[in-house]
């Protein structure tokens, strides 16, 4: 059983509940940061174990560094965006980051390795078929410049592997559950707790941000080497997901369809407004498609390779989360 693990990403919505899931688990952790500010939303106890690394992905000494003495390295830092304007920065963390951490493992003679990736890196699929961990990439119009930094992110890790890495590779689906709401996936409940009107047509896969740490964790206590795994609890029309989150909000549903013609014309309005504003654009091009899009990822494998392992169903998750959003000083 690996004890001490090096963790990129430790103050990241996925990244500090993974942490706490080491924690509650009783391994050492050192964990990377670039400030002195941590997650509202964990409880300070279990940062207070933590051994804090300043740095970044992009310092391959202080990761060679950071890494020293670990058994482990579980590599959860990305940048996910989908604006223009941050795609040089959303490519250098996601790619050249993830190279950096792979050979600062290898270096540090780490060899278990977990890589959180992305259903993004897998793609979608524009016909709804279901999609699993054996699908080939191909570019589409429906791969973000997230999608497919995260895809070259990957095929980082897989020359690592080659290189001698002992890695596994972890997909979540859209990850939800308590955190900055003002951030992540999590700004959705943001935009039911203000009522936002409008709904898509489109269908995705979504999984609790606590099921996504423990997978993780126990993937890396088991002996699977070189495999990837789609982690997502169910598939819901976008639309079943905003009514569930109003619901538990006691708030509005949205009542309205957003088609692809008014999509279309929306992330342009907020194009416009962010140039006069300097704010960051609710809706962007690539968003827009994305919540037109209808794939569904299969669970299958991860269920199959976990004995005992069961995802939380995603009304139970958003009703937990949606409890701590209105009462944001009650304890984890």
């Amino acid at each position: 059983m690996t004890k001490k693990i090096f963790l990129t990403g430790g103050t990241g919505f996925l990244g500090s509940y993974i942490i706490k899931e080491l924690v509650e688990r009783g391994y050492e952790i050192k964990a990377l940061r670039r400030g002195n500010v941590v997650p509202f939303y964990i409880d300070k106890k279990i940062f207070a174990k933590v051994e804090w690394i300043q740095g970044d992905v992009l310092d391959i000494t202080g990761l060679i560094e950071g890494m020293h003495g670990c058994d482990a390295v579980i590599h959860a830092a990305g940048k996910v965006s989908f604006q223009r304007r941050d795609r040089e920065s959303v490519y250098q963390i996601n790619v050249e980051g993830t190279a950096n951490v792979v050979n600062a493992a290898i270096e540090a003679n780490v060899t278990r390795f977990v890589h959180i990736s992305s259903i993004a890196a897998i793609g979608r699929s524009a016909t709804g078929d279901l999609v699993t961990e054996e699908k080939k990439w191909q570019p589409s119009k429906i791969n973000t410049h997230y999608a497919i930094s995260k895809y070259h992110a990957e095929i980082e890790a897989w020359r690592g592997m080659g290189e001698g890495l002992d890695m596994v590779i972890a997909n979540p689906s859209t990850i939800i559950g308590f955190g900055d709401w003002n951030t992540s996936s999590c700004a959705m409940y943001k935009n039911a707790y203000k009522e936002f009107p409008w709904y898509t047509d489109g269908i995705n896969s979504f999984v609790d941000v606590e099921d996504v740490a423990r997978a993780v964790v126990q993937l890396m206590d088991s002996k699977i080497s070189n495999e990837r795994f789609i982690i997502s609890s169910e598939t819901w029309p976008f639309q079943q997901l905003f009514n569930t989150m109003a619901d538990a909000l006691g708030k509005k549903r949205p009542s309205r369809l957003a088609t692809r013609t008014i999509g279309k014309l929306a992330w342009r309005l907020e194009k416009l407004k962010s140039f006069f504003t300097g704010k960051k654009p609710l809706l962007t091009r690539e968003t827009a498609r994305i919540a037109h899009s209808k794939t569904n990822f299969s669970n299958r494998k991860i269920l199959e390779a976990l004995p005992g392992f069961s995802f939380t169903p995603l009304k139970q998750s958003i009703d937990t989360a949606s409890k701590k959003y209105l009462n944001p000083l009650q304890p984890l």
